[in-house]
């Protein structure tokens, strides 16, 4: 009796023989001044190269911020219509601003998987909600949950470029495999994907590939070695104002942007070059210098990646996206400062205070290396945003949101120096990949029925500079700065605040949307946003304010500023929270994001060890954060010690009365804010329910130390918080731990 039939089973190809492979190069905070391709001072061959083979875009935008721009990149949605209103870190419970892609809002890998392509991502992700960041998942909003074959990189907003936290797929790499001499992380995913490409090649060869290549440069901490920041040496010494009269005339040289095109001002709430103290400028300089080196080695191994599709002599069929930013330059670093979440906790400096510590870490030599995470003064943001006005996180300025782009695909299209104008934006990259592919974009995907895009196809500007635009509208939204694009006409909105000026905006409590100022551009007349014709043509100006209100109902960006809504500025107490208040954690355990990990050094906390104590232990007991900003308890030469990291400039330590006693030793660390969060916090140690040390942290953090750092028990893997074991790190403790409870007291 025959049970079973034999039938030669053949998967039915999707994709035409001839379907070209894909490579999206995403570039982070480069504004459009930065890139010598385009008459910045930056060498970027590996740009220069991808715009000489084929064409380059002089009016292509993306949405002000990274993880919204990367999820309308992916999806070709706009980012609200995907949750994705805001970073991940600040997400709240407003559909537009959830941080989660909707399975209704398919990625490109998703499709291009399911039609045949092996597919892979490298790099910055930040698409994920932070509570889902463990090895423990959920992971169906990680890379791999969406169509992402393969994945390598991290998954917050930024990482140390010599001691990262990554994951392979949905795995941690062991840190000890990348904490080493002449580690660089752009260096290490370039090496990566070289590799995946020579694995498809052998493996699948009658696949083509979609690659996703996204490294964390140029965005903060600014980390390159000193040889690479070197060679801009002496560049940048006349400052912001100079270097952005001259990437507005080589602009106008290379014919990048139009003749007539005005230089727009400096805003009056940031300085001049020229009110820097002179002993001060070095500072700025170098800053500068480090920023142009990390940026320049970012895009040289952009270039391994594509000799390596050429070497297999794929490079004639392959469509490379080269898209110079996520959003223009960052003007986070404020006023310069060695260690850039200083600004992001809201905490004041002055210059002097950072160069003081500074002399700690070796002087102005270590900018750029793994003792700072440097990020440079925001004018020079503002500068690499020539000729715009604003920088990133700015809605209602072009210096926030044009980007600039370079296509090539040698089979595909000619090579032509003619900057293409069509006003295009990040969801129309999804649209053009699939006329190129020749793929009808799939009305349900894995079961899910597909929202409509919000892109359209940019293949017709491939053959023609000067055809008609086909995109006729869109909007942009960041945190309430906002903007409407509509038939050559744009209307904006600043918001409540300039992201270059530290704090909380005064009047912020109190700030609606309606009593904003709206301001008006001719855009076929004024390149630049120069001339603000509110005043001139109300009715126009309230037409595209309609419109805005319209099109934001459409894109889920209700309520506008709702991206602001779970932050320091409007309604905190609203921000999604974990309702777990206690953990358990067993033996030597490392590795916990800093995102999922108790909030110790924000709010009341009490940490309790069970310790085997050896005599005159040595060695960490355990760390949150990094060096840049972080606390650690340890164990020197029998001493117990704990350090408050407040990012580098300010340190509080506290040492126990003597040694502590061997063995069995209960250890409990009680944090106490004095006041409220961002205040004094007040720190008791206890061995056997007896003090030993007491102190208090002038001033604790009131967001996070780092984004991409973790909570270790037994030692510390990533950066090392203290300068006390910085040379022996990760400083393993040589006695034994056992269980550690953490515990919100309740109020």
């Amino acid at each position: 009796m025959q049970d079973s039939t034999y039938k030669k089973r053949v998967e039915p190809r999707r994709l035409p023989k001839d379907a070209p492979n894909i490579l999206i190069i995403l570039m982070d905070d480069v504004g459009p001044a930065t890139p010598a391709t385009y008459g910045g001072a930056i060498n970027t061959p590996t740009l220069d190269r991808v715009a000489s083979m084929g064409v380059s875009y002089n009016r292509f935008h993306t949405t002000a911020m990274c993880s919204p721009t990367r999820a309308a990149l992916l999806t070709g949605r706009n980012h609200t219509r995907v949750g994705n209103g805001q970073i991940a870190a600040l997400a709240n419970d407003f559909d537009g601003f959830s941080g989660k892609i909707p399975r209704s809002a398919a990625t490109v890998a998703e499709v291009l998987k399911n039609y045949g392509y092996n597919t892979g991502a490298w790099g910055k992700w930040h698409n994920t909600p932070e509570e889902d960041v463990t090895s423990k998942g959920p992971f169906e909003y990680w890379p791999t949950g969406h169509g992402f074959e393969y994945f390598y990189g991290f998954l917050a907003g930024e990482a140390s470029q010599y001691e990262p936290q990554l994951m392979r797929n949905t795995a941690p790499v062991n840190p000890h495999e990348l904490h080493r001499k002449g580690y660089h992380l752009t260096e290490d995913i370039a090496e990566d994907a070289v590799k995946w490409l020579r694995e498809q090649r052998a493996y699948a060869p009658d696949k083509p590939f979609f690659m996703y290549w996204a490294p964390g440069a140029s965005h903060g901490p600014h980390h390159v070695m000193k040889e690479w920041a070197d060679k801009y040496k002496g560049k940048f010494d006349d400052g912001w104002d100079k270097y952005r009269e001259h990437a507005f005339a080589n602009a106008k040289a290379k014919g990048w942007i139009p003749q007539n095109t005005q230089l727009t001002p400096r805003p009056a709430s940031m300085a001049s070059w020229d009110s820097i103290p002179e002993a001060e400028r070095p500072f700025q300089r170098r800053l500068m210098e480090v920023f142009a080196g990390f940026t320049e080695h970012a895009d040289y191994n952009a270039g391994r990646v594509i000799a390596e599709i050429e070497r297999q002599g794929k490079l004639d069929n392959t469509l490379i996206f080269y898209i110079w930013g996520d959003n223009g330059s960052s003007a986070e670093g404020l006023n310069g400062t060695i260690s850039e979440q200083l600004a992001q906790n809201g905490i004041p400096t002055t210059i002097s205070q950072q160069l003081d510590a500074l002399k700690e870490l070796g002087g102005i030599d270590a900018l750029g290396g793994p003792k700072t995470d440097n990020m440079y003064h925001a004018a020079w943001a503002w500068a690499g945003s020539t000729p715009y006005r604003s920088t990133k996180l700015v809605g209602a300025h072009f210096g926030g949101t044009r980007n600039p782009m370079a296509v090539s695909w040698p089979k595909g299209i000619k090579a032509d120096s003619a900057a293409r104008p069509q006003f295009h934006h990040v969801i129309d990259v999804v649209p053009t990949i699939y006329e190129v592919t020749k793929i009808t974009p799939p009305r349900v995907v894995n079961g899910v029925e597909q929202d409509s895009f919000d892109g359209v196809s940019m293949v017709y500007t491939f053959g023609d500079p000067k055809a008609k635009g086909m995109r006729k509208t869109q909007f942009f939204d960041i945190m309430a700065s906002r903007g409407i694009y509509h038939d050559g006409w744009f209307a904006s909105a600043m918001g409540p605040r300039e992201p270059w000026v530290g704090g909380m905006p005064k009047g912020a409590k109190e700030w609606s949307p309606e009593k904003d100022r709206w301001e008006l551009y001719n855009l076929n007349e004024d390149w630049s946003q120069a001339i603000d014709l509110a005043a001139t043509n109300p009715q126009k100006l309230q037409e595209m304010k309609d419109l805005f209100l319209l099109e934001s109902t459409k894109n889920k960006n209700l309520p506008i500023g709702g991206g602001l809504w779970s932050t320091a500025i409007v309604h905190p107490e609203d921000a999604p929270r974990s309702s777990v208040t206690e953990w358990t954690f067993e033996g030597a355990m490392t590795g916990m994001s800093e995102s999922a990990a108790p909030k110790l050094g924000i709010v009341d906390a009490v940490v309790s060890m069970q310790v085997d104590m050896p005599a005159n232990a040595n060695g960490v007991l355990y760390a949150l954060g990094g060096f840049s900003g972080g606390l650690t308890l340890y164990m020197k030469d029998g001493v117990l010690n704990y350090e408050y990291n407040l990012f580098e400039v300010f340190r509080t330590k506290i040492q126990s009365k003597g040694k502590l006693p061997v063995g069995k030793v209960t250890i409990e660390v009680e944090s106490k804010l004095a006041a409220k969060v961002g205040g004094p916090m007040d720190i008791t140690l206890k061995a056997n329910g007896n003090v030993v040390g007491q102190g208090q942290v002038p001033a604790a953090i009131s967001l996070h130390f780092t984004t991409n750092e973790s909570l270790d028990f037994g030692s510390d893997t990533g950066s090392p918080v203290s300068l006390a074991y910085f040379d022996q790190a990760p400083f393993a403790f040589n006695g034994k731990i056992g269980t550690t409870t953490v515990v919100y007291p309740k109020k």
